[in-house]
């Protein structure tokens, strides 16, 4: 056996007695498919740099194999134009905006999707294509339509796949409109995460059928759900369980702000604990209350900024103790959110698997417990 099966037998094996992988159809495709053929190069970061710089990991040196078959992330684009092999020097700086994902998650999500054999299935973001990979070796060729958004991200994912020797349809485009020439899919799964379910693709899958979807936002907080279609542009579904986040679509990412000026404005107490919303759940249902905002800071010490208005809310610890907030602008931001944060408290405080959503031609409503308990609207 080579290195690389020897690798990939390991990696299968390990994820399957830690429970990420159980079925044997996917733990077949996970032991098939070459995971090497889709990294051929990563970034690393590194370590205590501030802010963060990479140095570029390609094919053959040291760590490299190992690293491809470990349950981690790996890096493979940086502002949308820089990839690995393309690095001329120790280091460089900027942004991640395209990597390969953790196995264990790619995997996970393609259980939770409940595909079939003869499934037609749509997927939303080829990026390495080492997942679009295991869903043609499940589904086979026929069966899997995949839509990457960046070019040169999708013309490195065509070159591997054939070289692996799959032969998916794959399309260069904007994943959030679906399929260009429509059709009618049995599953969507989506490999980036997104303010709200895009209106195409609930016209694009069956009645029926599953769309699986992180929900995501500016506050960088981050939720996968998995929704039924009821009918044409409408579905429900609850989130999941665990804590999954995918870098957003770039369509729906953040438009560039102005520089950051904390003015004066009105001062009150917090009724709640800043830090609240520093935690997973919590962040979550803030960036529900306020789905335009950015958050900054940490605990005792937040700050939300709202992208449309210039509002902003900042909270500062108090020497005897609370907390005292100044909200400034057209939103107060932090009464929205504090107002969230309370309902969700008196529910019990649930994680995101006690969350539901509803989606119609009237708009997209997130919720707790029940479609009658407390939620929100998303930004659509």
């Amino acid at each position: 056996m080579s290195p690389s099966a020897e690798l990939r037998t390991a990696l299968v094996d390990r994820l399957t007695a830690e429970g990420a992988l159980s079925d044997p159809a996917w733990s077949r495709a996970a032991r098939a498919v070459p995971r090497e053929m889709f990294v051929a190069s990563y970034f690393e970061p590194v370590p205590d740099s501030v802010p963060t710089v990479y140095r570029s990991v390609r094919q053959g040196e040291p760590g490299w194999l190992e690293a491809v078959h470990a349950d981690r992330t790996l890096i493979t684009q940086l502002d949308g134009t820089t990839r690995p092999g393309e690095v001329v020097g120790e280091t460089v700086a900027g942004s991640p905006t395209s990597s390969s994902t953790l196995p264990s998650l790619v995997l996970r999500m393609w259980q939770q999707l409940g595909t079939a054999p003869g499934h037609r299935v749509l997927e939303i973001g080829t990026g390495t294509g080492y997942s679009t990979a295991l869903g043609t070796h499940r589904l086979g060729d026929a069966n899997l339509t995949s839509v990457e958004y960046d070019p040169a991200v999708a013309e490195a994912a065509a070159v591997a796949l054939k070289a692996a020797g799959y032969a998916p349809r794959l399309i260069n485009g904007d994943g959030l409109r679906g399929d260009p020439d429509g059709g009618e899919y049995d599953r969507l799964i989506a490999t980036c995460s997104v303010r709200h379910v895009p209106v195409p693709w609930l016209h694009q899958v069956k009645p029926g059928g599953r769309i699986l979807v992180t929900l995501s936002g500016w506050g960088y907080a981050s939720g996968l759900a998995l929704l039924t279609v009821d009918g044409p542009g409408s579905a429900t579904g609850r989130f999941l369980p665990g804590y999954t986040s995918f870098m957003i679509a770039r369509p729906h990412d953040r438009p560039p702000r102005p520089g950051l000026a904390l003015l004066a404005g009105d001062e009150r107490a917090s009724r709640i604990d800043p830090a609240t919303i520093g935690t997973w759940t919590g962040s979550w249902v803030a960036q529900l209350a306020a789905p335009s905002a950015e958050r900054m800071g940490a605990g005792g010490q937040q700050v939300l900024v709202d992208v449309a208005t210039g509002s902003h809310a900042r909270t500062t610890p108090e020497p005897g103790g609370g907390w005292t907030v100044t909200q400034r602008g057209p939103l107060r931001l932090w009464d929205q959110v504090e107002r969230a944060v309370e309902a969700w408290q008196e529910a019990g405080e649930p994680h995101q698997e006690g969350f539901g959503i509803t989606v119609s031609g009237t708009g997209q409503r997130v919720w707790i417990g029940s479609e009658d308990g407390p939620g929100w609207n998303l930004p659509i």
